[in-house]
């Protein structure tokens, strides 16, 4: 059977024995997990001696992880065993070490797919790996400053009222995203200044793919315009996002975390809480500005246009 092996590493500045005891302990785990905060209410029920606990949601399906080996401070060996969406098994083990004054953390999954699903290997880890960066960074926050930084609500089924823009459209890696965007927003600032038109509103991406295998993306970021207008700048385009029903999470913290209201809002979907609309990509609007507000209370909302 294809083989899935995913390893991500981060570093923490936090002792070794603090960084352990918190992930040893089940019962700190909806913190820092990267599928829980995609299903906050769902059901939890932790075993006595502290090994093992069981999930059962709506969202994030039905299964249980135990502790196999545990060495106290160094690493720790699970089993997890998924019933919902589909019948599953899977080792994983979290390593410690010291690295100067941090702590190394890394995070490793075993896993095969059946031989009918050999195409789905890449794809499988890539979603994996994303995860479990996103759940080694808000670790690393609750560690370091006693919140994971990433809250979300969940606002669900609403229309939104569409409008005509300008902005620029960019591909780069899903890595390197951060900085393009802060390179896109300087320069679509000047641009308008020049001749673009005035902003009528706060700004927005839209997401026209997101390769997680290749790790591209490619994306439109701009501003609402009072009016449309085909003089522009070089490099700036016009564009018009339509009315529509969407599906809204609702993201407040630093644009590092933004990972966590997609995931969710994709978990949704694959959970049939709301059927995709193809025919419009899915974007997110900036509700404050960066320039002006401390990351910790930056409030984003990613739309996922329904059927």
């Amino acid at each position: 059977m294809p083989k899935i092996i995913v390893e991500r590493s981060i570093l923490i500045n936090a002792p070794r024995g603090q960084v352990y005891a918190t992930v040893r302990d089940f019962r700190q785990l909806p913190s820092w997990s990267p599928w829980l905060i995609c299903e906050p209410d769902c059901q939890l029920t932790f075993a006595k001696d502290g090994r093992s606990y069981a999930w059962q949601g709506k969202v994030v399906g039905e299964g249980e992880i135990s502790v196999v080996t545990e060495s106290e401070g160094v690493a720790i060996d699970y089993n997890l065993s998924f019933l919902k969406p589909w019948k599953s098994t899977c080792t994983s083990r979290i390593v410690f070490a010291n690295a100067g004054d941090m702590t190394k953390v890394t995070w490793t999954m075993y896993s095969s797919l059946p031989i009918f699903l050999f195409w789905m290997t890449k794809t499988m880890s890539a979603m994996i790996g994303m995860d479990y960066d996103r759940g080694l960074a808000m670790l690393k926050s609750v560690l370091e400053t006693g919140d994971p930084g990433s809250k979300l609500d969940f606002i669900g089924q609403e229309s939104f009222s569409g409008f005509d823009y300008v902005g620029i459209r960019t591909q780069c890696a899903i890595a390197e995203i951060g900085p393009y965007m802060e390179k896109d927003f300087a320069t679509l600032m000047q641009k308008m200044g020049q001749g673009g038109g005035q902003p009528a509103g706060n700004a927005f991406a839209q997401y026209h793919k997101w390769d997680i295998v290749k790790g591209l993306v490619d994306y439109t970021l701009g501003f609402p315009v009072a009016q449309a207008t085909t003089t522009l700048p070089d490099g700036l385009i016009a564009g018009k996002l339509p009315d529509s029903t969407v599906y809204s999470i609702r993201h407040t913290g630093a644009y590092r975390y933004l990972g966590n209201a997609w995931a969710a809002g994709m978990a949704r979907q694959r959970a049939k809480i709301f059927a995709s609309n193809k025919q419009i990509a899915p974007f997110e609007t900036y509700q404050n500005d960066p320039r002006e507000t401390a990351e910790a209370g930056l409030v984003t909302v990613a739309h996922f246009p329904v059927k």
